[in-house]
């Protein structure tokens, strides 16, 4: 058992705790507050002058499957021998080795998304996992958390390339469509052969697009462009799908849209240059304007795109550009646990939850500030 004893707490979800105390017992947070008995025989970690958050999450990443320094033999994140696959599953090439994944425990980053790339116009199944550890398996938090579609440039320009559809916006939305019109066929055929008591043969894709037609897990739309954006809705809308928008980067644009249609967005990255006609609008003014109008929102990497260990920065960023410091600090932390669907076990501090945790020499969000620990699941990392 760990006590970690007169810190300042931020459980991001709760009111901050002065001089306060964690009790942690193998994984899990079993008693937090400034009056908790703490055991004799705990490991007591003093944070006396520190504060606490829970550990990050970034809510979009290619971590182990887009690996850094390795060139094409790290390249595991789209498979373009087709643009529908959405049977194909994250947790099938991560490599819990990529440096990558050393970086963000360095730096605060417990657990990630890792998604496929954005090639294709449905990519697969992305997985959330912790940053530590060495068998994908074990490291899982929850998979699948969504199936990956992708709208405008990327698949128009890997399937013009090759000459085959789609290479216009209104081929990528006619393929979506027709997958999802087979999946839903598929279902009802599904069910009529059960209830005639026939047998059924599976069809992976279509058992993968299921997931989302049965609203077990959200439709995950990359889409950058405002007009890329409400295609995704519109499509949503038409399929009654849950739907997250990863990236959002004209958001901005259309911010009372997407709080009407109640669905959240991921949004980054923005710490690059604007390498495509799509990021011409990147600004970190985009997390505020949505959370102003009432947009739940993560501020994510894209890892490698923008290297995860920024994410806190990013979060620093934002707030200069108009988020609050705790709208920041959720968009980190409880915000992209609950887009994931994982907040029943990290996001926050709180009892029962994983003891995922960061231990600060100051404000979180000051460049002054030094991160001194980290831990996941109860272990303290070392580096």
């Amino acid at each position: 058992m760990k006590a970690i004893v007169k810190a300042r707490i931020n459980p991001v979800t709760a009111p901050i705790i002065e001089n306060g105390s964690i009790l942690i017992k193998g994984k899990k947070i079993i008693a937090l507050g400034s009056n908790i008995t703490v055991p004799t025989s705990a490991e007591i970690i003093s944070a006396r002058g520190k504060t606490i958050i829970p550990g990050l999450i970034d809510a979009h990443t290619h971590l182990g499957i887009d690996e850094e320094g390795l060139g094409w033999e790290g390249e595991d994140y789209n498979e373009i021998s087709e643009p529908i696959t959405p049977q194909l599953r994250a947790i099938d090439g991560i490599n819990p080795a990529d440096m990558g994944l050393a970086s963000a425990r360095k730096h605060g980053i417990t657990t990630v998304m890792v998604a496929p790339g954005s090639a294709n116009v449905l990519g697969g199944e992305a997985a959330a996992i912790k940053t530590k550890g060495m068998v994908v398996d074990q490291m899982i938090v929850k998979s699948p958390v969504g199936i990956k579609a992708a709208f405008g440039e990327n698949p128009k320009n890997v399937y013009g390339k090759l000459d085959k559809s789609p290479i216009t916006r209104m081929g990528i939305a006619a393929l979506l469509r027709e997958a999802l019109i087979e999946a839903e066929d598929y279902r009802n055929q599904k069910a009529a052969k059960l209830k005639a008591g026939e047998t059924i043969y599976r069809e992976l894709k279509n058992e993968s697009l299921l997931k989302i037609l049965n609203k077990e897990i959200p439709l995950k739309a990359h889409a950058h462009r405002a007009d890329d954006i409400m295609t995704a809705i519109r499509i949503a809308r038409e399929f009654n799908l849950d739907l997250t928008i990863e990236h959002c980067t004209e958001g901005h644009l259309i911010a009372d849209q997407i709080a009407a249609a109640g669905f959240a967005a991921t949004v980054g990255p923005s710490l690059t240059g604007k390498s495509k006609v799509e990021l011409k609008q990147q600004d970190f003014k985009t997390a505020a304007a949505l959370v102003a109008a009432g947009v739940k929102i993560a501020l994510v990497s894209d890892h490698p795109v923008t290297p995860v260990k920024n994410i806190l920065f990013c979060a620093m960023l934002a707030v200069k550009a108009g988020l609050s410091k705790q709208e920041a600090l959720k968009a980190v932390t409880i915000n992209p646990a609950e887009i994931l669907g994982i907040e029943n076990r990290v996001g926050s501090l709180a009892v029962g939850k994983d003891a995922d945790l960061l231990i600060f020499n100051g404000d979180p969000l000051t460049f002054a500030s030094n991160l001194e620990s980290v831990m996941i699941d109860g272990e303290l990392i070392t580096f």
